[in-house]
């Protein structure tokens, strides 16, 4: 069993890296795009002809995949705050290729990811045995489990739905808010079909009972939700302030829902308990450091496709001496009148 886990770990080491790298490439796939279309975070998607952004892509993918099959190998509260790694990885690129800068004390914030993660992964419960995709569908349609799959539902969709379009462009929290509540769905589901491929592998074929289907259903949905968010979410703020937020509210919600839906900690030890939950708290605390010591992106030129300001400015020159005038009220003047004086030479 600790075999497995451990293979769970090498390949959330390779998930970190690929993940962590994806942030970066794509990060400058949206800016070529948007210079010359609407930019993401206004709906735009003139990124999908960017070449630069599916390089950005494939990179995730590949990350995703080892990701996925860390997750049949090892369980969520393992492999999922692993995930800082891909935050050290982002950060450490953004230094180099995305001019933004890494302070001293966002060094430190890798540190303190590091340490959590290994206390992590030194104290992460044993995989739970699981035989079929119906004994996965039992656990999730518990009271409990169904019960935090609609409160996922409601809030993905009141954020969606309201806070999106009044509060998106300027509190970061709505679109990684989005993406982490609808990520821990992903996981579960991700898990789900990892084990059914997994035991189809071993000669026990899963595709006969429908309940496979619907998790696929709902990892196609899912992912399709976070994808257009966390790209409106990097176009629209700084990726080193992205990547720290997604992660922590990604992983606290992920760890909450395999706790509800696997039982990953029934009958560990108090001790252990604790311990996780410290080295959770350290990795949340790197997070928060890398945070607080990132600049923020600057402020962007308007183009062709922001809405000009109404003031408008016009000089007048004459016997030597400038005037300037501003239009203050947002209507703009009815002509704009350059005199010369040597036009009446």
């Amino acid at each position: 069993m600790y075999s497995s886990n451990l293979l769970g770990f090498i390949l959330a080491m390779v998930s970190s890296a690929f993940i962590g790298s994806s942030f970066i490439i794509k990060k400058k796939g949206l800016r070529k795009a948007g210079v010359s279309g609407p930019r993401a975070s206004s709906g735009g998607y003139g990124y999908l002809l960017e070449p630069l952004w599916w390089i950005g892509m494939i990179t995730m993918i590949v990350g995703e995949i080892s990701n996925f099959v860390a997750y049949i190998y090892a369980p969520a509260v393992l492999v999922t705050p692993l995930g800082a790694l891909s935050i050290i990885v982002s950060a450490v690129l953004a230094h180099f290729l995305l001019k933004e800068k890494l302070q001293k004390m966002g060094v430190l914030g890798c540190l303190l990811c590091i340490v959590g993660s290994t206390v992590i992964v030194l104290h992460a419960p044993e995989e739970r045995s699981i035989n079929s995709v119906e004994e996965i569908w039992e656990l999730a349609i518990q009271p409990a489990f169904l019960l935090y799959t609609a409160s996922v539902v409601a809030i993905a969709l009141v954020l969606i739905l309201y806070f999106s379009p009044r509060y998106g462009q300027t509190n970061i929290l709505v679109y990684i808010g989005i993406c982490s509540v609808i990520g821990s769905l992903t996981v579960m589901s991700i898990k789900a079909i990892g084990i059914a491929i997994k035991l189809t592998i071993e000669g026990i074929n899963q595709a006969k009972y429908f309940q496979t289907w619907i998790f696929a259903m709902v990892v196609i949905t899912c992912i399709i939700t976070q994808l257009n968010y966390l790209n409106m979410a990097l176009d629209t703020f700084n990726t080193a302030v992205v990547s720290p937020i997604y992660y922590a509210g990604f992983t606290s919600f992920t760890i909450l829902a395999s706790a509800i839906m696997f039982k990953d900690y029934s009958g560990q030890s108090a001790s252990s308990i604790a311990s996780e939950l410290c080295g959770f708290l350290t990795v949340l605390s790197g997070t928060a450091v890398l945070h607080s010591t990132r600049e923020p992106d600057p402020p962007t030129l308007p183009d062709l496709y922001t809405p000009l300001s109404p003031k408008v400015s016009w000089y007048i020159q004459g016997n030597g001496e400038h005037w300037k005038q501003k239009d203050e009220d947002g209507s703009p003047p009815d002509f704009i009148t350059i005199l010369r004086q040597d036009h009446f030479k």
